[in-house]
């Protein structure tokens, strides 16, 4: 293994400029730096990891937990793709990612917290978990830095998609194109459901919009068989709505069987409305309106504000950071006027 004295030796210097060239210190010549970094990576050195650690305090290694109810993984079609731009922003500071065991039949596991401290987080990120799970609580009352994604606790810095907006601009869009029958069916109780139930409410009554009990249901995330449910309870209605809007993409899917199978067509018979603006919403026939959530965004930004949190702690607020989507005007929803 190549030592730093060996790159000294090889470079006519001591083993002390060496060190200060390969972790860029201001105090040495921009010319010998190079020269150096230049041999050190020809010769193969790779630092010491365990040394680095006893430096700096740091592992550069982050936590990841998440957990998803519906057993897709990394599959996501929401998240997938907001880990995927936080792993290359935090590889890009280099930093490495691990991700925390939530299998709580697993023989011997330990806490979240328990894990994060074994393996020496420098800090970690918790997306779409039981944000009312007590080993959650424990984590983010800890003294690691995280950062939430799409829930807030007063205690970390958290990174939400607009809920606000997005379902702002989806009412607003429905009620422009002539709609006044809108029900929603929207996902299990989160602080995400929460504020776009509640924007959705208050838009709605902001139009003088009187909305019926019936036509509020509730169905989990990203479950099709559940929107498949909820759609059939909605179009027996005697008076059934002219548009449905879903809690996210992917379970609008199973509302759209229900609507094939009683007969009907979208948008001509009823129209459908998403959230989160996944891919293959853009790709099937009819292409879905919806709100295009920023994934790119908000992992990012994510990476961004825990990497601060460690490196500089003492400098750095805890806030809440809301990233902007954008309205896909698709072709499931019908303009009545």
């Amino acid at each position: 293994m190549v030592s730093l004295k060996d790159i000294a030796a090889a470079c006519g210097v001591s083993t002390a400029t060496v060190s200060k060239s390969l972790n860029d210190h201001s105090d040495i010549g921009i010319e010998t730096k190079a020269r150096i970094q230049r041999t050190a990576k020809e010769m193969g050195y790779v630092p010491n990891a365990a040394a680095k650690t006893m430096k700096t305090n740091r592992t550069h290694n982050i936590g990841v937990l998440f957990m998803d109810d519906a057993n897709s993984g990394l599959t996501h079609d929401f998240f997938a793709p907001v880990l995927e731009s936080f792993k290359k922003e935090v590889e890009k500071n280099g930093y490495d990612i691990t991700f925390i065991s939530n299998d709580r039949s697993r023989p011997g596991r330990t806490s979240y917290l328990e894990h994060a401290r074994y393996r020496r987080f420098d800090g970690v990120i918790i997306a779409n978990v039981h944000f009312d799970d007590p080993e959650v609580f424990e984590l983010v009352k800890s003294n690691i830095p995280v950062v939430t994604i799409d829930h807030l606790y007063n205690e970390t810095t958290a990174i939400l998609s607009d809920n606000v907006g997005g379902m702002s601009d989806l009412v607003d869009f429905a009620v422009v194109s002539g709609h006044r029958r809108i029900a929603y069916i929207h996902g299990l109780s989160s602080s995400t459901t929460n504020l776009r139930l509640v924007t959705f409410n208050r838009k709605m009554e902001e139009y003088g919009i009187e909305v019926p009990d019936e036509y509020i249901k509730e169905s989990p995330y990203r479950d099709t068989h559940g929107a498949y449910e909820k759609t059939l309870e909605l179009l027996k209605l005697r008076t059934r709505p002219t548009c449905i809007f879903y809690p996210d993409d992917y379970a609008t899917y199973g509302g759209l069987r229900a609507i094939a199978e009683r007969g009907l067509k979208v948008p001509d018979d009823i129209s459908v409305v998403g959230f989160d603006g996944i891919k293959v919403a853009r790709h099937i026939c009819p292409r879905l309106t919806t709100y295009r959530q920023d994934t790119d965004g908000l992992g990012t930004q994510a990476a961004k504000n825990l990497i601060d949190l460690i490196e500089r702690p003492k400098t750095t607020l805890i806030k809440q950071i809301v990233v902007k989507g954008k309205l896909l005007e698709g072709d499931t929803l019908k303009k009545l006027n």
